[in-house]
C-alpha cells in the first residue's frame, strides 16, 4: 500500500490532504470541527482524554510521522556478545544484571542509527540525482562510487546530496574502548595492542543496553575480542522520594555547593559508603555531614599525634608495647578483609571497614591506650609506631578521601619531589594471630563493663577503681597494663571468692568485681538491683517456656536450641549474682 504522510517537516499540512495545505496542525484541528458542522456532517462533539506524547525538552505535542531512517542489523552482532556475558568471559557485578542483559540480547531488534538533529556525526550516505545512494568515507570517494553506480562519468560533487541525518550518539560511543586508543583508524598501533582489552568498566545499570552491550558487540566485531573483563554497576543516585536525579527534573543538588559546605572528601565518602554495587542511593545531605565529620576526626587525630613530643631516653612501656602489638594485628586483619572486598568489587563494604578501623580501633582504642598524660612526652618507639600506623591508614583511606590523606601523608615524613600517596603501595599485612585478637576482645569487654559500672553508679571517670577477678583461662592477665590504663584502675586483685557487696560482671567464664563500699547510694542501688532481678527473671521465664516445649526442642535447628540454652545459663548466672548483691546490701 502507498504510504501517506500528511505532515510537512515543519508541522504544516502537505498537498496529500487536498485542503488546508500549508496550514499549521493545531489551526487545522480547530477548523475541521467548524467545516464539518457547516457541511452538515457533524453528529456531535464531546470532550475525552487522550494519551498525547510531549517532547521532554520543548513541551510540544509530538506527532507520528513516517520518514526514512537508517538501521543496523543486530542479530549476528548480538550472538558473540551474548555468549561472552552468559559464559562469564565478561563478568557483571552484581551478577543479577546478567538476566537483564540476556533478555535484551535474545530479543534484540535492528538498531535505528539515524537522528534528525543539527549536531552530530553526519551519516556518510550520498543520494544520486536519479535515485539510489552510495556510502563513502569522503565526498571524493562518494563521487567515484556514484559515477560507477550510475554509469555517468559526467557527475559532479554538486550533483550529490549528502543525507541530513546524523548518527545516534551511542553509535560513536559503542566504539569508545577501541577509538580511545585510535584502534579504528590505526588498528595495530602499540597502545591498543597493549591496553585492549581493558580490565574494568564502571557504569550505571540504566545504560546496560544503550552502551555496555553495544561496546561488547563492537569489540567482537571490530577487534575480535571483548572490550573489558569486568563491568561494575554503580547504584543510581535518587532524591528522597525515589526519583532519579537529573537536570530536567532539577532535583539534583549542585555538587560545588555540597563541596563548599561539606568538603570534597566528605561528599565523596558519603556517596561511596552508601552505595553498594547495583543498589540505588537515596541522597540525603546527612550523608555528606557524616563524611565531613569523619574528615574532622582524621584531622583532629593527626593534630593529637603531631602534638606529641618524644622522650629519646624513655623505654617503651608494657602498655604501649601491647597496644602496638594488638593494633598491628587489627591492621593486618583489616587489610586482608579490604583486599578480599576489592577482589569481589565490594567497594562500599571496604570503605565502611576502613572507616570503622580508623574511628573505632585506631582513634577510640589505640590512641587512648598510648596517649601520654597531658603535657608529658611519649617514648620514641611508640611515637614512631603511631606515625607509621597513621601512614598506613592514610594509604588505606586514600581511594575514598584523596585530599585530606594526601595532605597528612605529605606532612608525616619528608617526601621526594613529585612523590604522592596516590601511587604509594597499600600497606602489607602481617601474619595473622587470631588468638591474640581473641584475647584482646576480652580486654575490650572488661573495659566496657567497668565503664558501664561507672555510668550506672554515677562514679566519676577520674576516680580510680579496684578490679577483683576470680581468674581462669579466659582472664587475659597478660593485658593487665592495658586494663589498668583504659579502665582507670588503681590495681587488679586476684581473689578466690565472690564479693557480694561489689558490682559484678562476667566475661566469658571469668567473674569480675568492682568493690563499691562507701561509693554508692545504698537505697538507690537496692532499687536498681530489684528492677534488674525482675527483668532477668521474666527473661528466664520466656526462655524456659521455649525450652519446655518439646516440639521446639525436637524440630528447631541444633544451633538455635543451643543458643536458647546459653541464654538460660546466662540469665541464671545474672539472677544468682543479683541476689547475692541484694543479700550483701541487707535485703
Amino acid at each position: 500500500l502507498e504510504t501517506i504522510d500528511i505532515f510537512n517537516d515543519d508541522g504544516t499540512i502537505n498537498d496529500k490532504v487536498g485542503m488546508y495545505v500549508g496550514e499549521e496542525r493545531f489551526d487545522v484541528r480547530r477548523k475541521i470541527e467548524g467545516d464539518l458542522a457547516a457541511a452538515g456532517l457533524l453528529e456531535k462533539t464531546e470532550d475525552y482524554t487522550n494519551n498525547v506524547g510531549y517532547s521532554e525538552r520543548t513541551g510540544v505535542a509530538i506527532e507520528p510521522k513516517l520518514s526514512m531512517q537508517w538501521f543496523l542489523s543486530m542479530s549476528e552482532l548480538a550472538e558473540p556478545a551474548t555468549k561472552a556475558v552468559l559464559e562469564d568471559a565478561i563478568r557483571f557485578v552484581p551478577e543479577k544484571y546478567k538476566n537483564t542483559y540476556r533478555h535484551w540480547m535474545e530479543n534484540i531488534k535492528d538498531w535505528c542509527i539515524s537522528r534528525q538533529l543539527w549536531w552530530g556525526q553526519r551519516i556518510p550516505a550520498y543520494y544520486l540525482p536519479k535515485g539510489g545512494f552510495v556510502v563513502a568515507l569522503t565526498p571524493e570517494e562518494a563521487l567515484e562510487k556514484a559515477r560507477a553506480k550510475s554509469g555517468d562519468a559526467s557527475l559532479q560533487l554538486s550533483d550529490l546530496r549528502q543525507d541530513d541525518d546524523v548518527l545516534d550518539t551511542w553509535f560513536s560511543s559503542w566504539l569508545w574502548p577501541i577509538s580511545v586508543f585510535d584502534g579504528i583508524r590505526n588498528p595495530d598501533n602499540a597502545e591498543i595492542n597493549y591496553y585492549y582489552p581493558t580490565n574494568d568498566l564502571v557504569t550505571g545499570p540504566d545504560i546496560i543496553f544503550f552502551w555496555v552491550a553495544r561496546m561488547i558487540m563492537a569489540g567482537y566485531e571490530y577487534r575480535g575480542d571483548k572490550p573489558f573483563a569486568n563491568v561494575y554497576f554503580t547504584g543510581i543516585v535518587r532524591d528522597k522520594i525515589g526519583r532519579k536525579m537529573s537536570k530536567q527534573l532539577g532535583n539534583s543538588p549542585d555538587p560545588l555547593d555540597l563541596i563548599d559546605k561539606y568538603g570534597a572528601d566528605g561528599v565523596r565518602l558519603a556517596m561511596l559508603m552508601s552505595s553498594s554495587a547495583g543498589n540505588d542511593v537515596m541522597f540525603d545531605e546527612a550523608l555528606c555531614e557524616q563524611g565531613r565529620n569523619f574528615g574532622n576526626k582524621i584531622w583532629n587525630a593527626y593534630r593529637l599525634v603531631n602534638g606529641w613530643t618524644a622522650d629519646e631516653t624513655a623505654p617503651q612501656s608494657e602498655n604501649n608495647r601491647l597496644a602496638a602489638q594488638w593494633f598491628r594485628q587489627v591492621l593486618g586483619r583489616t587489610l586482608r578483609e579490604v583486599a578480599d572486598d576489592f577482589r569481589s568489587y565490594r567497594i562500599s563494604e571496604a570503605c565502611t571497614t576502613v572507616y570503622r578501623l580508623f574511628w573505632d580501633d585506631f582513634s577510640a582504642q589505640y590512641l587512648e591506650m598510648v596517649k601520654p598524660a597531658f603535657g608529658q612526652p611519649v617514648d620514641r618507639r611508640t611515637l614512631d609506631e603511631t606515625r607509621g600506623f597513621f601512614d598506613a591508614l592514610m594509604r588505606m583511606l586514600h581511594p575514598y578521601m584523596p585530599f585530606i590523606t594526601e595532605e597528612i601523608w605529605q606532612d608525616l615524613a619528608p617526601r621526594a619531589e613529585g612523590e604522592s600517596i596516590c601511587v604509594a603501595p597499600m600497606p602489607e599485612a602481617e601474619a595473622a594471630d587470631s588468638a591474640l585478637l581473641a584475647r584482646f576482645e576480652l580486654v575490650r569487654e572488661i573495659v566496657s563493663a567497668v565503664r558501664n559500672i561507672r555510668n550506672q553508679k554515677n562514679l566519676p571517670q577520674k576516680e580510680q577503681l579496684t578490679l577483683q577477678v576470680i581468674a581462669d583461662d579466659n582472664y587475659p592477665a597478660e593485658y593487665a597494663p592495658v586494663l589498668m590504663k583504659m579502665a582507670n584502675l588503681s590495681g587488679i586483685e586476684t581473689v578466690a571468692e565472690k564479693d557480694p557487696a561489689a558490682a559484678a560482671f562476667i566475661v566469658k567464664t571469668t567473674q569480675y568485681f568492682v568493690p563499691l563500699a562507701g561509693m554508692i547510694d545504698t537505697d538507690a542501688e537496692r532499687k536498681k538491683l530489684t528492677d534488674d532481678l525482675a527483668y532477668y527473671e521474666g527473661f528466664l521465664a520466656s526462655v524456659m517456656k521455649k525450652l519446655s516445649n518439646e516440639r521446639f526442642v525436637s524440630s528447631a535447628p541444633e544451633k538455635v536450641v543451643a543458643n536458647e540454652r546459653a541464654k538460660q545459663a546466662d540469665a541464671e548466672a545474672k539472677i544468682a549474682a543479683i541476689k547475692e548483691q541484694l543479700k550483701a546490701l541487707g535485703n
